[in-house]
C-alpha cells in the first residue's frame, strides 16, 4: 500500500477531523452562550466576504450586527464579541490537539533528518567510524526560556494533552467530554505568574516529554551506531531560564533561583524513582532485588522526605546501577538489560540537575553594579581598586582588574540590584553543591558591548571569594554594531592573562551567545541574519587562532523574524568556517508546546537538530561553503535591506504607529509572564528598551509581520533593476543558507493579511506610513515568488501552507474583532468626554483577542 503524499495525509488526518470535531463542539449546549455556535460561522463568512470587498472591520461588524443581531445595543454587540472570542480560543485548542495527534502520520518520523536516516546514510557512505567520533563530541542543547509567549494556563495545557490522546484513539465520547470541559475552563490567568510558576509550568515538559524522548534517542544511537557501547558524551543537554534570567525581570530573586534549582533536582529524582519502581517489578532475581530496593528507598527519601537533603550521590547511584548491570550480564542472561541501560543513559544526560539553570543579567545593570562596588571599596579605604578607576580608559581598567580578588558580603550594599547580583553568584555555588556543576555553570551577559563587560563580571566572581569559578561567562551580542565588533572583543579576552587562565580552567571552551531577536529589531531581517553568519565566521577564525573551541548559543524565538522557522536547515547550511560542534538554541512560549510538546514532535525536532549537525560536519562536509562572490552578494543584499529598514525605523511615525495603531501597549496588560514588556520603567517608549517579543508580536497582530520581510524586496529589486538577477538566482539555487533565509521570509509573508488594516491607508496621519509597509510587502512577495519559481507562497511546503491557512481562517473573526475594538477605542478617546468604563471594556477585548491570535500562529512572537 502506497503512503499518501504529505498534503493528503494532512487533509485526511487534520483538516477532515477538525471539521468533524468542530461541528460537535459548536453544537455543545453551553450555559449562557445561547446561539453563539450558530452565529460564529456566519460572522466568519461575513468577515471573509467583507475584506474581499475592501470593507473596514467596523463596517463588517456593523453589517453583521444589523443582519443577525436585530438592532442590538452596543452592550449586546460587546457580549457577542466576547462569546466569539471564547469560542475561537477553544477552536484553536481543538486544532492544536488534532495537529499534535496527527503529527507522526503527517510527518515521516523515519524520513530525512531522522536517526534512521543518519544510520542508513552512514551505512551507504561506509563512514561509521567518522560518525561515531563526531557523536562522541557533539551536543544539542535546547534551552527553555521564560519569555512570555505561551498564553495557555496549566489547566488548558492539560486538556490539550488529554484531547490529543483521545483524538489519536478516535474516542468520540472522551473527545465530547473534553470539549465540554474545555468550554467551561477559564483561559485567562487571574494573577500574573511568578518566575517560579513559570518554572513549574516548563518543568512539566522536562518530566513528561524531554526525559523520555532524549533517553530514547541516545539509546537508539548507542544500540545502532555505537554497537551497544556506552556513550559517555551527553549528546542532548537541557537548559533552563525561568528563575535564572534576571535581565529586565525584577521579580527574579535569589530565593526564587534557589527554589527553582531545588525543584529541578527533585523533579529528576522523581523521574528516576518512577523508573526504579518499574525496574523493581522486573529485576526480581537473586542478587539484584536487594540492590534495586536500596536505590528505591534512597530516592524515595530524597524526593518525598527531603528538606533539601539528598540520601544518595550521583556517583553512588551510577556505581550501584553498573553493579546491577554486571550481575544481570554475568548471572541472568542480560534479562531486562535494555531497560537498565535506558536509566543509565538518562543518568548520564540529566545527572541530578535535569537542566542547567542559566543566570542572565544585562551589561547596563552590571555597569551600575560595578560602579557601586568600586564606590564601596573606596569608602572603606580599600586599595583593591585604584582611586581613579572610573576615569581610566578601557585598557587601563582591564589592566587594573588583573589583580582584583576578595570576599565582599552582598549585604553591605544598600542598592538592591547590587546585592541581588552578587547574591546570584553565591547562589550558583550553592546550586553546584546540591545539583552538581551542571546545575548552574553559565553566566550570560545581555547586550555585551566590550571586553570590559566580561572582565568586570569575572571580577565580581573573584570578589565573591571564587578565584577560579567553575562557570562559563557567556557574552551575548545582539545589535548589528556589537555583532560586527564581536571578534575584536573576543580577541581582547583571549589575549588577557586572567581571562586566558579562566578559559584554561574551563577546558579552553568559550560559549558565545548571538541574539537573532534583537538583531532583527535593530537591523532588519537580512542584516541581522547575515551579520550573525559573518560574526560566527569571524569568531570561529579568531577562536581557532588562539586554540579556543568556540560554542555558539543562538537566542532564537518562534517566528522567522526572531530566528525561527526551519531552524534545522540553518544549522545544516553552515559551512566549514563556522564551528558547529554544538547546536545550542533557546526555545520559548508556544514554540515549546508546538515543537516539543508531545513525544512525537519532540523526537522529530531533536532528531532534526542532531541530523543538521551530522549533515554539516560529516555527510555534506565542505559542501555549504560560501564563495567570496556569494559573500559579496549577501553583503550587498544585507546593506540594501538595512538601509531600507533603517529609513523605515527612523520614520517619525514608526513609534507612534506602533503605539496608536497596534497592540504594543496591550502586551503589558497580559498575565502571561512575569517579565515587564520593556526593560526600563520610564513612561515614554524608548525603542532600545522595547523587548523583541512585544515588538515582533505587535506586527504579527496587525498581520503585517514587518520584521520578517521588510527590506528583502528592496534588496532583491536592486539586482533585478541592474540586470544582475542571475547572481541572486544562482545564490538561491546553490546556497542552502540563502534559500532557507528566503523560505523563512516567505512564511512571514504567508502569515500576513493586509486587507485587515487596509482602512489605515485612508488615515490622515498614518496612511502614507501604512502604504510604505504594503508596497514593500508586495515587492517582497513578487520577487520571492520569482526567485523560487513559485506561483504561491510556501507551495513547496503544502502541509505547512494548509495549516497556516486553516489557522488564519479560524482567527479571522478574532482579528476583525480586535481591529474593531482598537477603532472604537480611538473613536471614544476623541470624544469631548471619553467614556472611560467603555474604553476599558474594549481594551479588554483587544487583550483577549491578542491571546487567541498568538496561540493560533504557534510561532508569532
Amino acid at each position: 500500500m502506497y503512503t499518501l503524499p504529505k498534503i493528503e495525509r494532512f487533509n485526511q488526518d487534520v483538516l477532515s477531523k477538525y471539521h468533524i470535531y468542530n461541528s460537535v463542539f459548536i453544537t455543545l449546549p453551553f450555559h449562557s452562550i445561547d446561539n453563539t455556535g450558530a452565529l460564529l460561522p456566519l460572522f466568519t463568512d461575513i468577515c471573509d466576504t467583507g475584506f474581499k470587498k475592501q470593507e473596514t472591520p467596523k463596517e463588517i461588524v456593523d453589517f453583521f450586527s444589523e443582519r443577525y443581531l436585530h438592532n442590538a445595543t452596543e452592550q449586546e454587540k460587546i457580549d457577542i464579541m466576547f462569546r466569539f472570542i471564547q469560542y475561537i480560543e477553544r477552536q484553536i485548542v481543538l486544532f492544536d490537539a488534532i495537529e499534535d495527534a496527527a503529527f507522526p502520520v503527517v510527518n515521516n518520523m523515519e524520513g530525512i533528518g531522522s536517526l534512521r536516516d543518519i544510520k542508513e546514510k552512514s551505512d551507504v557512505k561506509d563512514n561509521e567510524e567518522e560518525l561515531v567520533e563526531f557523536l562522541e563530541n557533539f551536543n544539542v542543547r535546547t534551552v527553555l526560556t521564560a519569555h512570555p509567549t505561551q498564553f495557555y494556563p496549566g489547566a488548558v495545557l492539560g486538556i490539550i494533552n488529554d484531547l490529543t490522546e483521545a483524538i489519536r484513539k478516535n474516542d468520540l465520547l472522551d473527545i465530547k467530554q473534553l470539549l465540554a470541559q474545555l468550554g467551561k475552563t477559564p483561559f485567562i490567568q487571574k494573577d500574573k505568574p511568578s518566575p517560579f510558576d513559570e518554572a513549574v509550568s516548563l518543568i512539566w515538559f522536562l518530566e513528561n516529554v524531554f526525559y523520555q524522548t532524549s533517553g530514547e534517542i541516545v539509546q537508539y544511537l548507542q544500540k545502532n551506531i555505537f554497537n551497544s557501547l556506552s556513550i559517555k558524551n551527553p549528546l542532548i543537554k537541557l537548559g533552563f531560564w525561568p528563575g535564572g534570567d534576571r535581565d529586565g525581570n525584577p521579580f527574579v530573586t535569589t530565593e526564587i533561583t534557589l527554589k527553582v534549582a531545588e525543584r529541578l533536582r527533585t523533579s529528576i529524582l522523581k523521574c528516576y524513582y518512577i523508573e526504579i519502581r518499574n525496574l523493581k517489578r522486573k529485576l526480581t532475581f537473586s542478587g539484584v532485588d536487594t540492590l534495586i530496593t536500596e536505590l528505591e528507598q534512597k530516592l524515595y527519601r530524597s524526593v518525598f522526605y527531603s528538606k533539601g537533603d539528598i540520601f544518595i550521590t550521583l556517583e553512588d547511584f551510577n556505581t550501584q546501577l553498573l553493579k546491577i548491570k554486571q550481575i544481570i550480564i554475568e548471572q541472568h542472561q542480560s534479562l531486562y538489560l535494555d531497560e537498565l541501560d535506558a536509566l543509565l543513559i538518562k543518568l548520564n544526560l540529566f545527572g541530578f540537575h535535569f537542566a542547567t539553570l542559566d543566570i542572565r543579567q544585562n551589561s547596563k545593570i552590571h555597569d551600575a553594579v560595578f560602579s557601586d562596588i568600586v564606590d564601596h571599596f573606596h569608602q572603606v579605604e580599600s586599595t583593591i581598586f585604584p582611586k581613579n578607576y572610573k576615569n581610566l580608559s578601557e585598557a587601563e581598567k582591564i589592566l587594573a582588574l588583573e589583580t582584583i580578588k576578595g570576599n565582599v558580603d552582598p549585604k553591605v550594599f544598600q542598592n538592591e540590584i547590587t546585592q541581588s547580583t552578587l547574591e546570584s553568584i553565591n547562589a550558583i555555588r550553592v546550586i553546584q553543591s546540591n545539583n552538581g556543576e551542571f546545575g548552574a555553570n553559565r553566566y550570560i551577559i545581555s547586550n555585551n558591548e566590550s571586553a570590559l563587560n566580561v572582565l568586570e563580571t569575572l571580577a565580581m566572581f573573584r570578589l565573591s571569594d571564587w578565584e577560579n569559578p567553575t562557570v562559563d561567562i557567556v557574552p551575548l551580542f545582539e545589535s548589528v554594531d556589537d555583532l560586527q565588533n564581536a571578534d575584536e572583543i573576543m580577541e581582547k579576552l583571549y589575549t588577557n592573562t586572567i581571562y586566558a587562565e579562566h578559559l584554561k580552567n574551563r577546558n579552553n571552551k568559550q560559549t558565545i551567545m548571538l541574539g537573532f531577536s534583537d538583531g532583527t529589531k535593530d537591523g532588519g531581517y537580512l542584516m541581522a541574519n547575515w551579520s550573525i553568519y559573518k560574526a560566527k565566521e569571524m569568531l570561529t577564525e579568531i577562536s581557532r587562532k588562539y586554540n579556543i573551541k568556540v560554542i555558539f548559543f543562538d537566542g532564537r524565538g518562534g517566528p522567522p523574524a526572531r530566528g525561527g522557522g526551519k531552524t534545522h536547515k540553518f544549522y545544516a547550511s553552515l559551512g566549514p568556517n563556522i564551528e558547529n560542534n554544538e547546536i545550542q538554541v533557546t526555545v520559548q512560549g508556544q514554540t515549546i508546546s508546538s515543537n516539543f510538546g508531545t513525544l512525537d514532535s519532540c523526537r522529530y525536532n531533536l532528531e532534526n537538530l542532531l541530523s543538521a549537525g551530522v549533515s554539516n560536519q560529516v555527510f555534506d562536509k565542505n559542501q555549504n561553503e560560501l564563495s567570496i562572490n556569494d559573500k559579496e552578494i549577501l553583503d550587498q543584499l544585507a546593506n540594501l535591506g538595512y538601509e531600507k529598514y533603517l529609513s523605515f525605523k527612523n520614520h517619525p511615525h514608526f513609534i507612534p504607529y506602533l503605539e496608536e495603531m497596534s497592540t504594543l501597549k496591550y502586551y503589558a496588560k497580559t498575565n502571561i509572564g512575569s517579565r515587564p514588556a520593556k526593560r526600563s520603567k520610564s513612561a515614554q517608549l524608548d525603542f532600545a528598551d522595547l523587548r523583541a517579543i512585544p515588538f515582533v508580536g505587535s506586527w504579527s497582530q496587525l498581520k503585517q509581520n514587518v520584521p520578517g520581510f521588510f527590506g528583502v524586496g528592496t534588496a532583491l529589486k536592486h539586482f533585478e533593476d541592474s540586470n544582475q538577477w542571475d547572481k541572486v538566482q544562482d545564490l538561491y539555487d546553490n546556497s542552502l543558507f540563502f534559500k532557507t533565509l528566503l523560505e523563512n521570509s516567505m512564511m512571514s509573508l504567508a502569515k500576513s493579511f493586509f486587507p485587515l488594516t487596509a482602512y489605515m491607508k485612508k488615515d490622515p496621519k498614518f496612511g502614507p506610513f501604512w502604504q510604505i509597509i504594503y508596497d514593500e510587502f508586495l515587492e517582497t512577495k513578487r520577487l520571492l515568488l520569482k526567485i523560487a519559481g513559485h506561483k504561491e507562497l510556501m507551495e513547496n511546503y503544502p502541509d505547512g501552507k494548509a495549516s497556516i491557512q486553516i489557522r488564519e481562517r479560524i482567527v479571522l473573526p478574532l482579528l476583525t474583532i480586535q481591529q474593531y475594538a482598537l477603532l472604537r477605542i480611538n473613536e471614544l478617546n476623541k470624544e469631548s468626554q471619553p467614556d472611560e468604563a467603555l474604553i476599558k471594556v474594549y481594551e479588554k477585548i483587544v487583550t483577549r483577542s491578542l491571546f487567541g491570535n498568538t496561540n493560533a500562529s504557534r510561532n508569532s512572537a
